[in-house]
C-alpha cells in the first residue's frame, strides 16, 4: 500500500508541510506544482522553494510571499522592538488568522478583512481540481470552527486578516495540490510535538499549543518539550486533522522517498516535517486489537479462572494466563486479555474489579483471522458440528469437540477413534 509517514516531532507548519510534500515529486510534478501555485490568482502573492540546510541536512524551505514579503516579514514590520517576539516561529497564522475588525485599526488600516465564506469564494474560483477545492475548503473549515469556539462568535462573524489570509490560503491549497500529485493511499503521522512556553499574538499572550491549535488539535497525540517555542500552528493542525488517518509510530514501510521541509528558525533539534513515502503491507484484512495485561502473584487460581469467565461474558475476544516469575521471586500469573477498541474502557474496569492487581498495560496490535463458519455432518448419534476456516491461501475444519466427546464417552472410545469412524461413515 502506497503510504506516506509523516514526521511531526518537530511541529507542523503550512509552509514545512508544503516544502517536504514538494521533496517526493519528481522533477516533472516540481515544475508543475510552481507552475500551478504561481497561478491561482492570489494577487501578489508568489511560491518559491527554496533550498535550505539546517543541523546539516539538506532540506527546502517553501517561501510563500506576498507582495514580495514573507508572512513574518510584513507582520512586524511596525514592530521592531518586539524582535524577540520571533524566537518561537515557525510562522504564525494564527496571529493573523482572528483579528476581527477595528482592533489594531492602525497597524493594518490599508488592508481589508476576508470571512470564511470569501475564502470559500477565493478557493472556488482557483484553477485546480474540486478535489483539491473540496479538500482546501474542509481545511478551512477545522481553522475557521477553531477561531469560532477560541473567540466565542459564530463562525459567520470570524475575520481572517487579508495578507495573513493570502499565505495561508496559499499553503493549505499547496498542500492540497501536493496530496492529489503524490496520490498515497494512507496518510499516517506521529504524535504532533506542539512545543512548549507562550506566544504572542494580536490578542495578547496566549498558552503554546495556541488555543485554536489545541481546539483542532483534539483527539489527536500531543506532547510538550524542552523547546519553549511554537511549534505547531493552527493552519499545519488543520492540514493534519483533514489528510492524516491515524497518529502513531511509523509502521513497518520500504522507503521510497524522503522529504524534508524546514522552518525558517534555527532550533536545537532539526527544524522541519520528514514526510517519508513508500510501500507498507496491505492490512485492510487486518483488525486493530489491543492486549490489556497484568501480572498478578496474590490471587487463587479460582479467583483467576472467575476473572477469565466475567471478562469473556462480557466481550473480550480472548483471556488467557501464563506462568511468570515475579519480584520477590514470587511466582505468578500473567493475564492477557485481547479486546477490540470499544471494550477497551469496561474491560480494564473488570480488570480491576476482578482481580488485585493495581495496573494494567495496554498494547494496540493488528489481528488477522480467517473467515469462518459451522457446518453439520449427520451420525446416527446425531449431527456433529464441523469448525470450518478459510482465506490468506489456506482451508481449515476440525469437528466440534464437545460433539466428539458426548459420541467418545456413549461409545466408551478415544476421540480420534470417533473422528476416524465418522471420516469413514461407520457412524
Amino acid at each position: 500500500m502506497r503510504t506516506l509517514y509523516l514526521d511531526c516531532s518537530m511541529g507542523a507548519a503550512g509552509d514545512m508541510l508544503n516544502a517536504a510534500l514538494f521533496e517526493l515529486l519528481d522533477d516533472e510534478k516540481k515544475k508543475l506544482y510552481v507552475e500551478k501555485m504561481n497561478s491561482l490568482g492570489l494577487e501578489g502573492v508568489s511560491v518559491v522553494p527554496e533550498k535550505s540546510v539546517k543541523c546539516g541536512v539538506v532540506g527546502t524551505h517553501m517561501r510563500v510571499a506576498v507582495d514580495g514579503h514573507e508572512e513574518h516579514e510584513h507582520h512586524h514590520h511596525h514592530e521592531h522592538e518586539h524582535e524577540h517576539e520571533h524566537e518561537h516561529e515557525h510562522e504564525h497564522e494564527h496571529e493573523h488568522e482572528h483579528e476581527h475588525e477595528h482592533e489594531h485599526g492602525h497597524e493594518h488600516e490599508h488592508h481589508h478583512h476576508s470571512s470564511p465564506s470569501d475564502i470559500e469564494h477565493i478557493i472556488s474560483h482557483m484553477p485546480v481540481s474540486d478535489a483539491v477545492k473540496e479538500n482546501s475548503k474542509a481545511v478551512y473549515g477545522l481553522i475557521a470552527e477553531a477561531e469560532s469556539h477560541a473567540h466565542g462568535v459564530p463562525v459567520s462573524e470570524i475575520h481572517f486578516h487579508e495578507v495573513g489570509t493570502l499565505d495561508a490560503v496559499a499553503d493549505v491549497v499547496g498542500c492540497s495540490l501536493l496530496m492529489e500529485l503524490i496520490a498515497p493511499e494512507k496518510v499516517i503521522a506521529s504524535p504532533v510535538h506542539v512545543g512548549a512556553g507562550h506566544v504572542h499574538c494580536a490578542h495578547g499572550i496566549l498558552p503554546v499549543p495556541a488555543p485554536a491549535t489545541a481546539f483542532i488539535l483534539r483527539g489527536v497525540p500531543i506532547y510538550g518539550g524542552e523547546i519553549p517555542v511554537e511549534l505547531c500552528t493552527p493552519t499545519g493542525a488543520a492540514l493534519l486533522k483533514h489528510f492524516v488517518s491515524g497518529f502513531r509510530d511509523m509502521p513497518p514501510m520500504s522507503v521510497m522517498s524522503i522529504g524534508y521541509g524546514m522552518g525558517r528558525k534555527d532550533l536545537p533539534r532539526l527544524n522541519c516535517v520528514r514526510a517519508l513515502l513508500g510501500e507498507t503491507a496491505d492490512d485492510k484484512d487486518a483488525e486493530r486489537v489491543f492486549e490489556l495485561v497484568c501480572d498478578i502473584d496474590d490471587m487463587t487460581p479460582e479467583r483467576i479462572a472467575f476473572a477469565m469467565e466475567e471478562l469473556l461474558a462480557k466481550g473480550a475476544l480472548d483471556v488467557t494466563t501464563q506462568a511468570v516469575g515475579m519480584k520477590k521471586s514470587r511466582p505468578g500469573t500473567r493475564l492477557t486479555v485481547l479486546c477490540n477498541e470499544e471494550r477497551r474502557a469496561e474491560l480494564t474496569q473488570l480488570i480491576f474489579r476482578h482481580t488485585t492487581t493495581i495496573g494494567v498495560r495496554e498494547r494496540e496490535c493488528r489481528r488477522y483471522s480467517l473467515e469462518r463458519h459451522t457446518d453439520y455432518v449427520g451420525t446416527e448419534f446425531g449431527a456433529v458440528r464441523v469448525k470450518e476456516a478459510q482465506g490468506f491461501g489456506v482451508a481449515k475444519c476440525k469437528y466440534e469437540y464437545e460433539d466428539l466427546a458426548a459420541i467418545a464417552r456413549e461409545r466408551d472410545l478415544a476421540l480420534d477413534e470417533v473422528a476416524e469412524m465418522i471420516d469413514k461413515g461407520i457412524i
